[in-house]
């Protein structure tokens, strides 16, 4: 049988002309209705259109205009705005008119990380309750859904930016809301949290390659790069290799304009050791590279206390290089969460404290409040005086116990290095450790155990930093 092909003139013609049809005007999905804009911040729009269509955005009094390149890419700039809690129309026009509704401006953070970022409100302790409470409609959400990538993507695929309410909180960042609720009571300014995170995942997927050439400790990354990110059998991308998240998770949200990030990771590293401080200086780094932004604000989670099995140390060894981190990275801070975990669940479910001990380290750090102590004790220095050590701390005013008992989870070693549980008791804001049969210590350990929920803390109620003054490897 022949096969004969007819093709009316019209439809030729229709064909022939489709290359030159116009292309409306298009925004990067994360320019959309409820948006917030960072306030005192140079603020990027940015889309698609036609090669050399002018395009212009208005929004607060500003109208500015841009030309589409030949790439198909177009972007504006808005000056400077005050915070504004007064939701305002913003209209992009080029051969088409958009019109975005409800722009606000004031504070936005990007909320990264791995499960326990990702962890939302509907999930976490009195989640009922905290879901009917959730009224204000200043603190807005946009979850970014992209899947690892080959190389970096321009848009976001997401479902928009969701203002906070019974019917669409429980699905926000619980970590990023609650810090979100704290900043907005002490600022009284909208808060935008943009929720780039992935359960489960390592490190180095989220960070640039800028972040791994700037660190000579990860030199093995950053020599080939070339080969990442790394594909599986199906071609779909390794979500865990080196590049991959922030292909498809950060690279779309750059450059909108954001006051500093939240990081809450680090679980999938577990066992690295202090190579994982390493690989927090690249992401740090890399992330402020990329916004153009040297001293962006970075505040993180300390890792909650949970049973991995094994000895013990690696989590211990984890915290130790995310404390390095706190004390060497700058403008970073760590909230501590010795204190809320549950050994037996990676996921503790009190994220309205670990929210608001990040927000105590922003409203501080980054905004100038006065809001109390920030951190809970931090090991100064470790004095060997016979068969005692005497402990002094940083952020100590107040030194207790949270349960009125001695403090737990010391341990000393003597020359053999074999730790004997100890004695701990408070002198004003020292801490004085002895242990049965160990006459001449030389090393100290505290809380320094996967499984450790030290007691100890200051007036403040925030717990005392897991420590070691030895440097014996991973048993």
């Amino acid at each position: 049988m022949k096969l004969s092909l007819c093709i009316s003139p019209v439809v030729l013609t229709l064909s022939l002309l489709a290359p030159l049809a116009r292309a409306d005007v298009s925004l990067s999905p994360i320019i959309g209705p409820h948006m917030v804009l960072q306030r005192d911040s140079t603020c990027p729009i940015w889309g698609w259109a036609e090669a050399g269509e002018e395009v212009s955005v208005e929004f607060a009094g500003q109208k500015v205009k841009g030309k589409t390149g030949e790439d198909g890419k177009w972007m504006v700039k808005l000056a400077p705005m005050k915070a504004t809690a007064a939701g305002a129309n913003m209209t992009i026009t080029g051969k088409n008119t958009i019109a975005l509704d409800d722009v606000v401006v004031g504070e936005v953070w990007l909320c990264s990380g791995q499960s326990n970022m990702e962890f939302t409100v509907g999930q976490v302790n009195n989640a009922k309750e905290e879901i009917a409470a959730a009224t204000d409609g200043m603190i807005r959400h946009l979850k970014v859904n992209n899947p690892g990538s080959g190389k970096p993507m321009d848009k976001v695929q997401s479902g928009g930016w969701q203002n906070a309410s019974p019917q669409t909180v429980g699905g926000f960042a619980a970590a990023g809301y609650f810090f979100a609720r704290e900043v907005r009571k002490e600022l009284g300014v909208p808060i935008g949290l943009l929720g780039a995170n992935w359960g489960g995942t390592r490190i180095e997927p989220w960070t640039p390659p800028v972040g791994f050439k700037e660190v000579p400790a990860l030199k093995d990354i950053a020599d080939k790069l070339d080969e990442f990110p790394k594909g599986k059998n199906n071609n779909r991308v390794d979500i865990q290799s080196p590049l991959a998240l922030f292909n498809g998770r950060i690279a779309p949200l750059v450059p909108y304009a954001i006051r500093g990030a939240l990081w809450y990771q680090g679980e999938s590293n577990n066992g690295e050791g202090m190579l994982y401080f390493e690989k927090m200086k690249a992401l740090v780094i890399g992330w402020r590279k990329v916004w153009e932004m040297p001293d962006m604000p970075f505040y993180f989670v300390e890792l909650a206390p949970y049973n991995y099995g094994g000895s013990g140390d690696a989590l211990a060894m984890i915290w130790e290089a995310q404390a390095a981190a706190a004390t060497n990275i700058p403008n970073t801070g760590m909230s501590g969460t010795t204190d809320i975990g549950n050994v037996k669940d990676i996921h503790p479910r009190n994220k309205q404290e670990v929210g608001r001990r990040l927000a105590l380290l922003a409203l501080t750090k980054t905004y100038g409040k006065s809001v109390g102590e920030i951190s809970g004790p931090v090991k100064k220095d470790v004095k060997f005086d016979g068969a005692k050590a005497v402990v002094t701390f940083d952020h100590a005013a107040g030194l207790k116990t949270r349960d009125g008992q001695p403090p737990t989870h010391f341990m000393l070693a003597g020359e053999d290095k074999n730790f004997i549980a100890a004695k701990a008791e408070i002198s004003g804001e020292t801490v004085v450790v002895t242990a049965d049969g160990v006459t001449k210590p030389v090393a100290l350990r505290f809380g320094f155990n996967q499984s450790a929920e030290p007691n100890l803390a200051n007036g403040a109620g925030l717990p005392a930093r897991p420590f070691r003054t030895d440097d014996y490897p991973a048993r």
